[in-house]
């Protein structure tokens, strides 16, 4: 009998910490699966900020009024866009 006691315990401290520790836990809940980001709403007459090639004749004939040289590209461009696509 004294031998059935011995062969349960645990000498090493650790395994006995290990042991208690697995015995306290619960498995750990299974992720929910990932949701597809929402692509967010555009404000009507927002902008967006983007990187564009122009040739240099272009943007030299937009720049020379000076300054709002980009809201004027942005004005060109809107007139060839059809109403039902604004």
């Amino acid at each position: 009998m004294a031998e059935d006691r011995n062969r349960r315990r645990f000498t090493d401290p650790r395994a006995t910490a290990e042991a208690a520790f697995r015995a306290a836990t619960t498995p750990k809940p299974a992720a929910p699966p990932p949701q597809p980001a929402a692509r967010p709403s555009t404000i009507p007459g927002s902008r967006e900020v983007v990187s564009l090639r122009l040739d240099s004749a272009v943007l030299a004939h937009f720049q020379k009024d000076g300054p709002g040289w980009q809201d004027r590209i942005n004005e060109a461009l809107r007139s060839l866009v059809p109403a039902d696509d604004a």
